[in-house]
């Protein structure tokens, strides 16, 4: 805990300007303040002023930034101007292109990074990562490695999908105790999260 100093915010569909107002400190002050209570054990906002202004977050990455309207975006880049934190925006391809027309806000903007599809090779180690191969497997492994290939296949590279497929996945194998992953296993979880063949 007392190495974080990354906020998160996520704007809801119809983000309101009362919303984002509240959301962009609140969610930089819930690392302040935790941060104040693993040193001190305790917050006092009076004492500890830094938190009071979420003086102690460092970065600020505010996902489904496409969901902000003009005002939405207008905060974001106020927010950042008055508490000098670094600020990333993620969101659908083409949103640089939304932001190009608000020259306040761009102006500010270092680069834009669009991430594409990982690769077959990328994803085989992400998911050898994330899904571990049990030791002791009765076939040497290859239910595993099949299954892996069947999840590279679905997703495509997909990286978002590949966390839903993956978490759908734990969740099957932990309700049915099933200590190894399957091909069986992943269809199940596709088939669970309406994910076309």
């Amino acid at each position: 805990m007392l190495e974080a100093r990354t906020a998160i915010f996520t704007p809801t569909g119809a983000a309101t300007v009362r919303q984002i107002d509240v959301g962009l400190p609140r969610a930089c002050q819930a690392i302040s303040y935790a941060l104040d209570y693993a040193e001190h054990g305790l917050v006092d906002p009076y004492v500890n002023v830094e938190s009071r202004s979420s003086g102690r977050t460092e970065l600020l990455i505010i996902d489904e930034a496409d969901r902000l309207k003009t005002t939405g975006l207008e905060q974001v880049r106020d927010y950042f101007d008055r508490h000098h934190i670094g600020v990333i925006l993620i969101g659908m391809p083409g949103i640089e292109k939304r932001l190009a027309r608000y020259p306040q806000l761009y102006s500010r903007i270092d680069f834009a990074h669009e991430y594409r599809p990982l690769t077959p090779d990328e994803l085989t180690a992400v998911l050898t990562n994330r899904l571990p191969a049990a030791a002791d497997a009765a076939d040497g492994g290859i239910a595993h490695a099949t299954a892996i290939a069947t999840i590279v296949r679905i997703t495509a590279g997909n990286f978002r999908l590949v966390d839903r497929l993956t978490t759908q996945i734990e969740r099957i194998q932990c309700l049915n105790n099933i200590p190894t992953l399957t091909p069986e296993v992943v269809d199940a979880a596709r088939e669970a999260l309406l994910i076309g063949h």
